[in-house]
């Protein structure tokens, strides 16, 4: 018995699909688009010309120009095309217009993956088994880099007024000069006139020193911020010095939080701590200021004797968490510690796990500000968190 072929691929095609196998199938696409690039009804060169070849006639619009090679990334590997040219005019095959959209997300899935946190080696490994194509580190970081455009320009965005400013830090080991080091994340939040939060920038930095928190501090004035009431921060020097710098006559507000964790190290004996904790707690939900330095004031002198080194301790500090008393009632208990910005410090944390070290500072702060861009936008399009008429 014979059977009719009605196969409409060229002998040699089939004949190579034949002897290959699927081995042959990279060119054998490959083949097929060139084809169809010069053939097809619509998306060829010849109908954006408006002649055949070698035609002559007043209905020309432009001339062809050769061939390019344009390799795309495909499932099977990269496969470079034989794209006409036109030298009037732009003409591009509709038959590579998937593959274009193809090779573009790519990129961005790439982009996107490190911003993340993933690791550039794991990125290249991801890619080489969902799409069959290899590619390296440096492919990667070249993909990452088209957001640093749009994440500078979020950095850089002019600011307003901000009654309320939080200011906090955390550290993330970064190579610097081919040592990993503890570089400083620093982070600054705010409440705007319109009662809602919105971070207003990041910063990577060698340290919490005094020069780099200026630095950042000045970076946000020079945008436009303006119009604090009250700055919401621990007490690191560095912070204190670079505040001072620049905001020198802002109310400031030691935050409670820390306040509370630093008061554990004066603590004499282990099972002293919920007792000292729990004073300090009633100090700082007094009603209003009298009562706060009435109970601080009674809190020093039972300790006064017997632990001088806690009771100096707390007469000394606590005084800096108490500012918030100077302000509304209904303000206090969200403005009283950088509490807001722990949500932000934990995603950062979970996503730069995953990463480790990284390889410089400019890799951090691109993964950092992309989170915090990302938690911004969940704030400024939220609900109210604190009203601010008119009270303020």
């Amino acid at each position: 018995m014979t059977y009719e072929s009605n196969c409409t691929l060229p002998s040699e095609l089939l004949a190579q699909i034949a002897t290959e196998g699927l081995g042959c199938l990279p060119e054998l696409i490959r083949t097929l688009i060139n084809t169809a690039m010069q053939i097809a009804p619509s998306g060829h060169p010849q109908q954006h010309i408006g002649v055949g070849p070698y035609e002559r006639s007043d209905e020309r619009h432009a001339h062809a120009n050769g061939y390019k090679p344009k390799t795309v990334t495909t499932r099977v590997g990269a496969l470079t095309f034989d794209v006409p040219q036109v030298r009037e005019g732009h003409f591009y095959p509709h038959a590579l217009e998937k593959g274009l959209r193809s090779e573009r997300a790519l990129t961005l899935a790439l982009a996107e993956m490190y911003v993340q946190g993933v690791s550039t080696r794991k990125v290249a490994a991801i890619t080489e088994k969902l799409c069959g194509c290899e590619v390296s580190s440096t492919q990667v970081s070249q993909a990452a880099s088209q957001l640093d455009s749009i994440l500078a320009q979020w950095r850089n965005r002019p600011l307003g007024a901000c009654p309320y400013l939080f200011l906090d830090a955390r550290y993330e080991k970064v190579r610097i000069d081919g040592q990993v080091r503890d570089a400083a994340v620093l982070i600054a939040s705010g409440v705007n006139g319109e009662g809602k939060r919105h971070i207003l920038g990041v910063s990577v930095a060698l340290s919490e020193q005094e020069v780099h928190w200026r630095t950042f501090l000045q970076s946000l004035v020079t945008r436009g911020l303006g119009g604090i009431h009250l700055i919401i921060s621990d007490a690191h020097a560095g912070l204190k010095q670079a505040r001072q710098a620049v905001f020198g006559g802002v109310p400031w507000q030691r935050c409670q939080f820390h306040l509370q964790q630093n008061a554990q190290a004066y603590v004499p004996r282990q099972d002293m701590k919920t007792e000292v904790a729990a004073a300090i707690r009633a100090i700082f939900n007094a009603p209003n200021r009298i009562e706060a330095d009435a109970l601080l004031a009674k809190t020093v002198h039972l300790y006064a004797k017997r632990y001088p080194k806690l009771a100096d301790w707390l007469e000394a500090n606590l005084p800096e968490g108490l500012t918030v008393f100077d302000f509304p009632e209904t303000h206090r208990r969200l403005i009283r510690t950088t509490n807001g910005l722990e949500r932000l410090n934990k995603e950062i944390k979970r996503r730069t796990r995953v990463v480790g070290i990284f390889p410089n500072e400019h890799a951090c702060l691109r993964l950092v500000t992309a989170l915090a861009m990302e938690c911004s936008d969940e704030w400024e399009t939220g609900k109210v968190y604190i009203s601010l008429t008119p009270s303020l």
